[in-house]
């Protein structure tokens, strides 16, 4: 979205926006009965944006892309299957009151016909050579099998929470797992930066093979450092479709950008949306994070006495600094999992 004024709306009201993809918006405590629009971080803050006709949009549905209607930016991750607007229009195209989507585009000239995965974003520049069979194209079948699950989108930007790095476009689960969904709706998840720097850089992950089903809430990998082990808790219950290789072969990748090329697993959900509502999001991951912050410093108060105004031990490697800290306490404070354990060296 472009600037703004600074300006806030009025109790219970929406400001308008004469430019960007949506054209109103309003803080999403002011009306907190009202779920219309779609959710969105801009500048560290949470927004509720609702786009109209005179709105542009960089995430186009597929049936605006093809012309079928005017304006409909994509709400769903661009996973279409699941998505009910997708439904209604698929159900108007075989009552014969419309054409579909792939209709409209078989029309255009053929070096117009561009690719469904250039229409939504994902990649540049690919014409269609299937006719908008999808379901037949080899390439279609290796991106969203291989492809995608291979290429980490990134944070858009990254916020520093009393020291701790947080993309707040994320969501965070309180054990201290992040989740990103990706377009096509699969869901990109890894350890925060404040457990990775807790726990310090790990000797080892154990991750699950392909095809392993994940329950939120429940033990889904394991970090190994020196004998001990501690389960970390999936965000989301989902089928994992690729565990991150680099870290496999070489664990300091998830220390180094945890929100990058340190990944762990890729997953997918059977509806993303619902699967995301009951992780933390937004302002809420800014006052749980404050909040684990804080009993992480009272701890190390306790252990190693008072702090340093700069914070002081929480550096790289803070267990590793201050190991009278206790990995069981630690893993159970802040992993939530209870699943702190020790093994024969």
């Amino acid at each position: 979205m472009s600037e703004r004024d600074n300006s806030q709306p009025e109790k219970g009201k929406a400001k308008r926006e004469s430019v960007g993809y949506g054209s109103t918006w309003s803080r999403p405590g002011i009306s907190p009965g009202d779920r219309s629009g779609i959710d969105t971080v801009l500048g560290g803050r949470a927004y509720r944006v609702r786009p109209d006709q005179k709105a542009r949009t960089e995430t186009p549905c597929l049936w605006m892309a093809s012309g079928a209607v005017k304006f409909k930016p994509c709400t769903n991750f661009y996973d279409c299957p699941t998505c009910a607007f997708d439904r209604a229009m698929e159900e108007r195209a075989k009552a014969g009151k419309q054409p579909g989507w792939q209709d409209l585009l078989r029309r255009r000239p053929p070096q117009e016909r561009l690719c469904r995965h250039t229409l939504t974003g994902r990649i540049v520049g690919r014409r269609c050579a299937y006719d908008y069979a999808c379901a037949s194209c080899d390439f279609d079948q290796l991106y969203e099998e291989v492809l995608c699950a291979r290429h980490s989108a990134g944070p858009h930007a990254v916020e520093r929470i009393r020291g701790f790095a947080v993309p707040l476009d994320h969501h965070f689960h309180a054990g201290h797992t992040w989740a990103r969904v990706e377009a096509g709706g699969a869901v990109r998840i890894g350890l925060d930066d404040f457990a990775l720097r807790l726990f310090g850089a790990a000797d080892g992950y154990e991750l699950p093979l392909c095809g392993a089903e994940l329950t939120a809430g429940r033990p889904a990998l394991e970090i190994r450092r020196r004998g001990k082990s501690a389960s970390v808790l999936a965000p989301v219950s989902a089928v994992v479709v690729e565990a991150n290789p680099q870290v496999r072969e070489t664990p300091q990748a998830a220390l180094r950008d945890p929100y990058g090329e340190g990944w762990l697993l890729l997953v997918r959900p059977p509806e993303p949306k619902k699967a995301l509502e009951p992780l933390l999001f937004a302002d809420g991951v800014v006052e749980w994070l404050t909040a684990d912050v804080s009993r992480l410093e009272r701890l190390i108060e306790e252990t190693a006495g008072p702090l340093a105004a700069d914070g002081g031990l929480l550096g790289e490697d803070i267990y590793g600094a201050l190991p009278g800290l206790g990995w069981e306490r630690l893993v159970g404070e802040f992993l939530r999992s209870g699943g702190g354990r020790s093994h024969g060296a």
